[in-house]
Formats: C-alpha cells, sequence, structure tokens
C-alpha cells in the first residue's frame, strides 16, 4: 500500500522519545514527528551537539516541540535516570524509537561490561524500554519501534559468547545486534498480545543509508560512498522514512517491518518487508528475553 508523510494527519497531543535524535536517522525521525505536532524528547549522549540539532529543527519550524534529555546509552544507570526523570514529568509515551546505535567500531565495552554494539544498540534499548512499559501500555494505541539493520544477516546469537570475548569480529557483532534489536521488535508483539495490551512493536530498518553509522568505516570505503551514494543508497531523510512508517501509518499492525522497497532493500520506498526465518524463532527468541533480563536486571511482560 502506498504511504505518503505528507498525509499523515496532525499528531498534536503526542509525546515521542527518540534515541540519538540530535543526528542521522535518529535527526530526520526527529524533524518530521516535530512537524506533525508531537513533543519530541530528544533522547542524546551529547548535550552540545543535541541544543545545535534542535536549534536547526526551530530555524525551520519554530513551533516544533522539543525537549532534550540526556542519555547515554553506554552506561545502564544512565538510562535509568533518564526513564526516571521522564516518568517525572510525563504521564503518556505515544512513541518510543528505539533508533541510537553504533556501527563497527574497534572492540570495547560499555560501563557495565558489555560489547559496545550489543550494548549500545540493543541491551540499553531492552532496559530502556522495560522501564518505561507501563507508561507505554497505559498510553492508547502506543507504538514501540525498534530501528534494526539489513545487516542482522551478518551474525546469529553468540549465546556463549555474546561479548565476542573469544574473537571479535565487528561485522558479525554489529549483526547480532541487529537481529536481537529485530528479535526483540517480534518476541515483544507476542509478549504484548498474550497480555492483552493494546500497544504495538513493529520494526524498521533504513536500507543504507548516508549517516553518521559508517565513521568506524575505513577512509576508502567512506570516500568511495561518498561518490556512489546517491546513486544506490537512501539520503538520510529517506531512510528514516520506514521507521517514520511504522510509528504514524494508520493501518500498521503490530509485529510488522518496514523497510525500502528497491532492490536488495538498500534504497527505495518505505514499505512492509520480511525477514529471515531465523528472525522468528520463538524459542531463541525467548532464550535471547531470558538472557537480556539477567543481564539488565530486568524483568518485563512475563
Amino acid at each position: 500500500m502506498s504511504w505518503n508523510l505528507l498525509s499523515i494527519a496532525d499528531q498534536k497531543g503526542k509525546i515521542a522519545i527518540v534515541t540519538g535524535a540530535n543526528i542521522g536517522l535518529g535527526l530526520e525521525t526527529t524533524k518530521a514527528l516535530a512537524q506533525k505536532g508531537v513533543h519530541v524528547i530528544m533522547a542524546c549522549r551529547n548535550l552540545d551537539k543535541a541544543k545545535v540539532a534542535k536549534a536547526s529543527i526551530l530555524a525551520d519550524n519554530w513551533n516544533a516541540q522539543l525537549t532534550i534529555v540526556q542519555l547515554d546509552l553506554n552506561d545502564f544507570t544512565s538510562v535509568k535516570s533518564f526513564a526516571s526523570e521522564y516518568l517525572s514529568n510525563h504521564s503518556q509515551l505515544d512513541f518510543l524509537i528505539n533508533n541510537a546505535g553504533i556501527m563497527m567500531p574497534p572492540y570495547q565495552k560499555t560501563k557495565d561490561g558489555f560489547e559496545s554494539q550489543f550494548g549500545v544498540n540493543y541491551l540499553s534499548h531492552f532496559l530502556l524500554t522495560g522501564l518505561l512499559i507501563d507508561v507505554i501500555k497505559n498510553t492508547e494505541n502506543s507504538r514501540i519501534v525498534a530501528v534494526s539493520s539489513a545487516a542482522y544477516k551478518w551474525g546469529d546469537i553468540q549465546f556463549d559468547d555474546y561479548n565476542f570475548e573469544k574473537a571479535y569480529d565487528k561485522r558479525n557483532a554489529y549483526g547480532q545486534s541487529k537481529l536481537a534489536c529485530l528479535m526483540f521488535a517480534y518476541e515483544m508483539q507476542r509478549r504484548l498480545e498474550r497480555h492483552g495490551i493494546n500497544t504495538m512493536s513493529l520494526a524498521a530498518h533504513p536500507g543504507v543509508s548516508d549517516t553518521n553509522l559508517g565513521k568506524f568505516l575505513p577512509g576508502f570505503v567512506r570516500g568511495l560512498a561518498k561518490i556512489i551514494g546517491p546513486f544506490i543508497f537512501n539520503s538520510t531523510a529517506d531512510g528514516a522514512l520506514p521507521t517514520l512508517r511504522a510509528a504514524l501509518d494508520e493501518n500498521a499492525k503490530g509485529g510488522e517491518y518496514y523497510g525500502p522497497d528497491g532492490k536488495n532493500e538498500m534504497k527505495g520506498k518505505p514499505v512492509k518487508v520480511d525477514s529471515k526465518d531465523n528472525t522468528k524463532d520463538k524459542e531463541k527468541a525467548a532464550r535471547l528475553w531470558s538472557l537480556s533480563e539477567e543481564l539488565t536486571g530486568i524483568k518485563y511482560l512475563n
């Protein structure tokens, strides 16, 4: 079904959290939501960069409702502080956009001791969602959107070495983190339905998009991407459209996954897409959920 952001009705009165809202896909998602009247909580690690991003949005849309709150997904303590501050100020949450991420950095661990991509891209979002689940489920027609990647195909969940301590492969580690995000979205929907909660859980991926995620790639790769990128990649704004469709399409259903409609889902218009069977493995998803609860120290929707 054809979908156009311009046709989406005004969303005034609704609140969204966008993680990583100051740059790349998060910034474009924030711009679009604000344009629709959504009050966006810009959950950002770097407050100075967040202020610059906020000013850039306000320059084009002075009516935008934007609030910056610090969130460092590298640190569970920061995640808990963010959630506590949000809950003390708001009694609804219409859209939780779990967007922020890092891609293929040198091996490093989060402050809580997890391989950085697994910790930042997945575990902190699992924790954040759990801390906010009560306000989410008590908000009518709320949605949780996990931003995954076609790179989920690169890896599997290494239950015996999720921290890649035996041998670090940054590509496989990124794939694991994005597979976990997608499996989480599907499993979340199953659990919401089991509990009779009307919140929807969806997932999206941007295709191949021109964002800051490539900063850890070799220089020659980044240089080549600048030359050929416009022909085969989505712009950052277009890359955000699958996320926006997952959040705003009134015909969307829980458990759906959105991405570009072009060849290999690299670029194009946002449409419902499918994913490989391993992403829908219920036994593996339940095992991942249990592991995530153990690692983050939070249990929910059991």
